[in-house]
């Protein structure tokens, strides 16, 4: 299988499925010399993992690391780092009834269609099982970019009809006393109480998450293939249930007018290059500006419902596939350390590749 590496300076490759012995990744990149605390790689994993409130799955994975290679008394060698996550909670028996059928909106057809078979049992690599890898290694890149004061902070700020007001400086400390996981207090009950119903029903949701990038130095980005904007989007839009990803004024740019849009420069009190406004979003010409960085990522909601669906099975078969087993009745709570980490992942690809950009950062 091809395509489960990521990056090209600060690389990482994930391996491993939903219902197997567990999941892991190898970096490649992460500079000799740093600290790897693996105390807050298993608190970022924790933020990620199953059954950690009453509206999420209830699949009880712990989601310790084991970090296998590339650390010598808790510091990076430069060498690479593997890092193991077991899975201690299969249970491949709730989809036994799905062996040969084809789940509506799933991966399962266009799996089967690819590769001629498929791993049924919570989808395999298909699983949003398989993002615990990508939160591990955004928790060392994070670790990277707090040596820049490089910060990241993502929320919820829709789930269903359900809309959070804007907030104009979200805080850590709100968005994670609730367990949406929205930065307006208020908002997230009446959030979790929609998603509850929405389980009652059988039913599923999706949402929104913002996120927000502070502190980035203007000049991360390359023309032309390689736009900071453009690998956020790939990296949003590689995440499961992703549909829709947008940057800076994003898709609300077409009814504005240019002289509206256009962010204006000025030199602030410690002589800094600043913009006016920023509806940019921290970016132009596909490099950082050194404003705010920040965007939206839409996800669908989760394919697996607890009713019954008209489907086929394998021999092209009418059939009709009954929802059971674990699964989040919305998926956008343990969403947002996913998001922060694929960020983080691309500011650190970023960051590293900037060090070429002029003689000068060489010697």
């Amino acid at each position: 299988m091809a395509g489960s590496t990521f990056g090209k300076l600060w690389q990482f490759t994930s391996f491993g499925e939903s219902h197997g012995e567990g999941i892991g990744v190898v970096i490649e990149g992460c500079p000799a010399g740093l600290e790897i605390d693996k105390a807050y790689i298993e608190s970022e994993l924790a933020r990620r993992r199953p059954g950690q409130s009453t509206i999420v799955t209830q699949r009880k994975e712990p989601d310790t690391c084991e970090i296998l290679s590339g650390t010598m008394d808790g510091i990076s060698t430069g060498t690479p780092l593997a890092i193991w996550i077991a899975n201690q909670n299969q249970k491949s028996k709730d989809y036994s009834h799905i062996a040969d059928k084809f789940r509506p909106s799933h991966a399962d057809y266009t799996y089967f269609a690819k590769y001629g078979l498929r791993d049924y049992r919570g989808g395999g690599r298909s699983s949003a099982r398989e993002t615990a890898a990508r939160v591990a290694a955004g928790a060392i890149a994070k670790l990277i970019l707090q040596k820049v004061g490089i910060e990241i902070i993502a929320y919820v700020s829709q789930v269903g009809t359900v809309i959070a007001p804007d907030v104009e400086r979200p805080t850590k400390d709100v968005i994670e006393s609730n367990i949406v996981r929205c930065a307006h207090s208020e908002s997230a009950v009446e959030m979790e109480n929609y998603i509850k119903e929405i389980r009652k029903e059988g039913d599923t949701v999706g949402g929104m998450i913002r996120c927000v990038v502070r502190g980035t130095p203007a000049g991360l980005g390359e023309p032309v293939y390689d736009r900071l904007h453009a690998d956020l989007g790939k990296a949003m839009l590689s995440i499961n249930a992703v549909k829709g990803f947008d940057y800076g004024s994003g898709f609300d740019t077409v009814s504005m007018k240019g002289s509206t849009h256009n962010d204006s420069y000025y030199t602030n009190d410690d002589g800094q290059i600043k913009t006016s406004t920023n509806y940019s979003g921290g970016i132009q010409g596909g490099i950082s500006n050194g404003m705010d960085i920040y965007f939206r990522v839409a996800f669908k909601p989760v394919a697996t419902i607890m009713q019954d669906q008209s489907s086929l099975d394998e021999k092209g078969n009418e059939v009709t596939v009954t929802g059971k087993g674990r699964h989040d009745p919305c998926v956008v709570p343990r969403a947002v350390p996913i998001v922060e980490a694929m960020a983080a992942n691309v500011l650190v690809d970023h960051l590293l590749r900037s060090k070429t950009n002029k003689i000068s950062d060489l010697i």
